[in-house]
């Protein structure tokens, strides 16, 4: 019995297939080994309010950290679609910019490939402009129809979007979800002692402080006039146990984790989402999905910069990518997915939407050949205050 792995040789039949045929496999999926940078192997996950680290025990005693969680991987995968040239020829998305504020020689903007909810977030309801083009296509998508809101921000798809703020309230499912965690790790502690000009201070000074203090109810540690340690992380957990006496570990200052085991990043292109969007008709729908397809495979191929937080820089092990295409049953097969290969698809589907733009965007769009098209909205703080005032789906009453 040969223990050769076969290789699936991918083609554009091959990405024309997962996007249109409903017997294609129902996912794609890469597993990327990663290493940290330091040699120790000591790296720091990110940290919530109350549990510190999201670490989970296994049944076998080993724990699981989340290095990076699936929101922060879209977020970090998104901007990659920014581009530097002006020439719409070189775009694969439309470059919305939105203006949050204009100053005296400058305008402060954000694109849209940096709002954190996409398509459906505050910003995007605060600014009239944008909003005219965005609430139209929710609508359509509400009722079947992925082809304008494509158009207009087809990431919001890519990545996952949900209308919460807006009047559809539509939610669309990620098509490409990626995360990184780390196995077998051991939660380390660290302790800090900050020391300040207290001791430098006269006994007036020192006194004079301590009742400005007291009277506005702070503390001086905290606006560094006066020593302190740091031992115990801000928590409602007890800094010390009751029973014994000694300091609670889950309430001390957290120094990162020992990995001892893998660090990795999976991603999952989900086809069965993909080929669950819809045109206005069958061309157009093949149209989206294999538009939809090469931005995704993108995304997922997409080698980031996995500085991901103050003690956690990572890099991409040697050879330590793989893919797989996952079938209905039976068991995956492995694949080889050219960088170059999914850039050329993605530039040829995107040529559809690509002829679409000058009339979605109408006089943002040039009439002269030549001229660089200006996607800039004004984000207005009068509909920023309306929006404190409307309800969203998260706060609307669930049924039982």
């Amino acid at each position: 019995m040969s223990n050769v792995t076969e290789v699936l040789q991918v083609t554009n039949q091959t990405f024309d297939d997962w996007a249109t045929n409903a017997d294609a496999p129902v996912a794609l999926r890469l597993k990327q080994a990663l290493l940290p940078v330091e040699e120790s192997g000591i790296i720091f996950p990110p940290t919530y309010a109350d549990i510190g680290y999201n670490i989970d025990t296994l049944s076998d005693g080993k724990r699981v950290a989340t290095i990076d969680s699936v929101g922060s991987q879209a977020n970090r995968l998104e901007p990659i679609f920014k581009s530097e040239s002006k020439k719409p020829d070189d775009w694969l998305v439309p470059q919305i910019e939105v203006v949050i504020r204009k100053e005296v020689d400058t305008e402060v903007m954000r694109s849209l490939l940096d709002l954190a909810h996409r398509a459906a977030d505050a910003v995007v309801q605060s600014s009239p402009g944008l909003l005219k083009l965005i609430a139209p296509a929710f609508k359509k998508l509400q009722q079947g129809d992925a082809g304008p809101l494509c158009a207009i921000a087809p990431t919001s798809l890519v990545f996952g979007v949900w209308d919460s703020r807006g009047d559809s309230g539509e939610k669309r499912p990620r098509l490409v979800r990626s995360i990184i965690r780390a196995w077998d790790v051991e939660p380390l502690h660290t302790a800090a002692q900050f020391n300040s000009i207290w001791k430098l201070l006269g006994e007036v000074q020192k006194e004079d402080l301590k009742k400005e203090a007291k009277a506005k109810k702070t503390d001086l540690s905290e606006k560094g006039l006066a020593d302190a340690p740091a031992t115990f992380r801000k928590t409602k957990i007890p800094q010390y146990n009751k029973d014994t006496g000694l300091p609670n570990p889950e309430a001390r200052v957290l120094g990162g984790v020992l990995v001892r085991g893998r660090i990795e990043r999976e991603v999952t292109v989900n086809l069965v989402a993909l080929r669950g969007l819809r045109g206005a008709n069958d061309p157009e729908t093949a149209a989206i999905r294999k538009y939809l397809l090469g931005l995704s495979l993108i995304a997922a191929t997409a080698d980031i910069e996995l500085f991901l937080r103050e003690g956690c820089l990572l890099r991409y092990a040697e050879n330590g990518d793989t893919w797989w295409q996952v079938p209905r049953r039976g068991e995956p097969t492995q694949l080889n997915l050219s960088g170059d290969a999914i850039k050329q698809y993605t530039t040829t589907a995107a040529g559809h939407f690509r002829s679409k733009w000058p009339e979605v965007f109408k006089d943002k769009w040039p009439k002269e050949d030549g001229k660089t098209p200006e996607l800039k909205y004004e984000f207005d703080l009068k509909e920023a205050k309306k929006l404190l005032a409307k309800k969203t789906a998260e706060e609307e009453p669930q049924p039982e």
